[in-house]
């Protein structure tokens, strides 16, 4: 089962306690996944669980949705279950759901059956994917453009937000914060998914802990090749001058040690001379130095 799957199940335990809020469900799903046609409400969903559901709330209503057929999405490549309402039943139920949306922000219940449903008739989630640059991505699509911007202004009500965009003729309200949609699936109820994202945001924080690491790791030892070999490079130029035959014999050790060992580190350096990593970096620094005033 996918991220999305999980969402679903979760929210499908939270069936509508009241009338109100099971109208508020029923009015998300007419906003998702619902359309008018020649005077019927359409329904099509890809989820046998979720049509169930579109059934049990009509059913509270007494309308009757009937079962058109089944459609074959040729992009997904699945078969989707087209339900419909007609006649009086569907006018009912439209009627109903338009009146209500106003008085959502009021009843809390009903605000949250509204957003369980929303995320049923046309939500998805992902997650980030392993070697791949894949965010965090929650959206719910939309019939229309008044709908989508509905949604996001009862987000708005439990402080959290999202933002919409036109994809061909739906509008998408989406959210890309791991934190956001953490507070939304918390709000939300959805216990499970919750726990799985909160399992995948500390892996993934670990492995980018652990890059960052070895980021640091590689760059510090591109700098200390980088070092050594100007070192190695100013301790041949000074032998080739015949200037090193003059310095204290501190200074010969240490270059004669560089032009032996011209890949190891000052640490390595200082253990294999038996002196300090300190008194090392002083003896190679004044090596430096006494290079570059040839240099000048």
């Amino acid at each position: 089962m996918n991220f999305t799957g999980e969402i679903r199940r979760d929210l499908l335990a939270h069936f509508p306690a009241s009338k109100a809020g099971a109208a508020a469900a029923l009015a998300a799903i007419l906003s998702t996944c619902g359309s008018l046609r020649g005077g019927r409400v359409e329904i099509v969903s890809e989820n046998e669980r979720v049509a169930q559901y579109f059934i049990r709330l009509s059913e509270l209503f007494g309308a009757r949705a009937e079962l058109a057929g089944v459609s074959r999405d040729p992009k997904r490549k699945r078969d989707k279950l087209v339900f419909f309402l007609a006649g009086e039943d569907a006018e009912r139920i439209v009627a109903m759901t338009r009146s209500l949306r106003i008085r959502l922000a009021e009843d809390e219940e009903a605000a949250l059956s509204y957003l369980r449903a929303a995320f049923l008739g046309g939500g998805s989630c992902t997650l980030p994917k392993d070697g791949s640059q894949t965010g965090y991505h929650f959206e719910c699509v939309f019939s229309s453009k008044q709908r989508a911007e509905e949604y996001g202004e009862l987000l708005s009500c439990f402080e959290l937000f999202c933002k919409v965009v036109q994809r061909g003729e739906k509008y998408v309200a989406y959210i890309k914060s791991r934190e956001a949609i953490s507070d939304l699936l918390s709000v939300l109820g959805a216990e499970g998914a919750l726990r799985k994202l909160e399992e995948v945001s500390s892996v993934r924080e670990a492995n980018n802990q652990e890059n960052r690491i070895q980021n640091c790791i590689a760059g510090n030892a591109d700098k200390a090749a980088i070092a050594s070999a100007a070192q190695t490079l100013a301790v041949q130029t000074l032998r080739a001058e015949g200037r090193l035959a003059g310095l204290p014999a501190p200074l010969r050790e240490s270059a004669a040690a560089r032009l032996e060992h011209p890949t190891l580190s000052l640490a390595e350096l200082a253990k294999l001379l038996g002196v300090s990593k300190g008194g090392m970096q002083h003896r190679m620094k004044k090596l430096m130095q006494i290079y570059e005033e040839t240099r000048s």
